[in-house]
């Protein structure tokens, strides 16, 4: 099925960041896999857990090897090291195509990479490297939206000036002797990127999540969590201590009626009214490729009074005319947004992550951020590394090369996912984002796949249980602006051939040709 998804006209303020919003009709694709696909899909699964049943059988009357952990006797009373189906999934459907994940590599993971050759002797138990090195491969597996992740050229200068002058670490947290001028620079750099009044940096990604949202809720507190959130997102409402109610994906009559319930009905058993109600949602979703219906979560938050909390780790650097994220894709303020989070790992080719808005929300964290108290502060070249990319992306840097690598990021996500419906794939998400899911759904096939591509040099993620539903396993292709119309012609070459093989084209609403994409000239980005 296809959700189209209108902006209501009051949630389309005509101005962002200066620039005219053009409105738009968003439509996002989430296509239901043929019947027949799901049947034979789910007898992959019965008969593997067949065969596993089996050969646990074989393991334990010694017939089969069995290289799996084992509990020693004296310790069976001990809390139990996996969960029963957990490891046995492991041991007999995982351990199947376990190649296809952890595949070394040995350079820069720019729009092509070296990656390490490795074989197993033991079905995937072990790996050995055979000594090859496999050249330039085409990477369609990183989040390097921007391209800004290469080998060291003179562009990087300024980072090997800091490293110079700083070192490689802070050896100390922000509450101690960790908070460093660069540190400062950056987080007043984030904050007039954002148009918000302050900003604070993280050492970590991750962290900046599961760290901080305990901070801001608590015992008494609601949380209304979208089911796809990051596990980063789901752990740190877990540690919080509120009480967590999730809604349907995007769907906004789910979390209206549990902003309602939350309102009439207030805390069970007492029911007094919730200390805060807080909305936890992601820009750009990392299995779906979907982005976040933010006009209308901005309204019912409004109407409701709650607050809520966007995660921009993938939109952030990759949406919007200029690259702030889906305030700026949206047209909505970013003062509608209570707290802005992201990450540097992908658009800004470095590490860590920011907390974003009104200066008390951020004086609230400096002060009680788990991460803050207790992490080592953000590595001084890792900090110069993001005050460069983000310089580039505002223009600070006198050219307009940051502006051409969001402009062709948009157009490189548009050509290569109406090429794959061209072809007949089923493919998940947002026309807008750069993650893009193709549907695959049989375990075998999610293994095939990976492989096929790797023998035509090409690198690709692959993801299935526990990462995505049991029946819903996909190849995860990341554009880039880095990514050649020569690279992605190949990619798509590959892809229709090797998805004519493994019999992988399951959509019924194939599209027509759109040639105009085709026509489109690459911007010749500089290093």
């Amino acid at each position: 099925m296809y959700i189209a998804m209108i902006l209501p006209t009051e949630c389309r303020p005509e101005k962002q960041n200066g620039k005219p919003h053009i409105n738009m009709e968003i439509e996002e694709s989430f296509e239901e896999a043929p019947l027949h696909v799901m049947v034979f899909t789910y007898m992959g699964y019965g008969i593997g857990t067949l065969f596993g049943y089996l050969r646990d059988f074989l393991r334990n009357w010694g017939i089969e090897k069995c290289n799996a952990a084992v509990e020693r006797e004296e310790q069976k009373d001990f809390v139990p090291l996996y969960q029963d189906f957990e490891n046995f999934y492991t041991r007999n459907l995982y351990m199947r195509i376990r190649d296809n994940w952890n595949r070394p590599v040995c350079s820069a993971p720019g729009p092509h990479f070296d990656m390490l050759e490795r074989v197993s002797d033991d079905y995937n138990w072990t790996f050995r490297f055979t000594g090859r090195v496999i050249k330039d491969v085409i990477n369609m597996g990183s989040y390097n939206f921007l391209g800004l992740v290469s080998k060291y050229n003179e562009s990087m200068r300024t980072v090997k000036e800091v490293l110079e002058r700083y070192g490689t670490g802070v050896a100390s947290t922000r509450h101690e002797m960790g908070t460093l001028d660069k540190h400062k620079e950056l987080e007043d750099l984030v904050a007039k990127f954002l148009n918000v009044e302050a900003a604070m940096v993280f050492g970590m990604g991750f962290a900046t999540n599961s760290m901080n949202i305990p901070v801001l809720v608590g015992k008494g507190c609601l949380i209304l969590s979208d089911e796809l959130n990051h596990t980063s997102v789901v752990l740190g409402a877990r540690l919080s201590g509120a009480t967590i109610r999730t809604f349907k994906h995007n769907n906004m009559q789910s979390l209206e009626k549990l902003l309602r319930d939350a309102i009439i009905y207030g805390q069970p058993r007492t029911r007094r009214a919730w200390k805060k109600i807080l909305i936890l949602v992601e820009g750009i979703y990392s299995m779906e490729g979907s982005i976040v219906r933010l006009p209308q979560i901005v309204a019912l938050k409004k109407k409701y009074k709650a607050y809520l909390y966007v995660d921009e780790a993938h939109s952030i650097g990759s949406v919007g005319p200029t690259g702030r994220g889906v305030s700026e894709f949206f047209g909505i303020d970013p003062g509608d947004v209570d707290v802005l989070m992201g990450t540097f790992t992908k658009s800004f080719g470095a590490a860590g992550g920011y907390i974003a808005g009104k200066k008390e929300l951020v004086d609230y964290i400096r002060v009680h951020s788990h991460s803050a108290v207790y992490a080592t502060s953000m590595s001084p070249p890792v900090a110069e590394q993001i005050i460069r990319a983000m310089k580039l992306i505002m223009g600070l840097d006198g050219t307009t090369q940051g502006l051409q690598r969001v402009q062709q990021l948009a157009k490189n996500t548009k050509y290569f996912r109406q090429r794959l419906r061209e072809m007949g794939f089923i493919i998940y998400g947002n026309d807008h984002s750069p993650v893009v899911p193709v549907l695959l759904y049989m375990p075998g096939k999610v293994a095939a796949f990976a492989r096929h591509m790797l023998e035509k040099k090409i690198a690709v993620v692959v993801v299935g249980f526990p990462a995505t539903p049991l029946a819903e396993a996909r190849a995860r292709f990341c554009i880039s602006a880095a990514h050649t119309r020569e690279m992605l012609d190949k990619v798509l070459e590959a892809t229709d051939e090797i998805g004519d093989l493994l019999q992988v084209k399951y959509s019924r609403h194939r599209h027509s040709a759109r040639p105009e994409l085709y026509d489109e000239t690459s911007f010749e980005l500089d290093d």
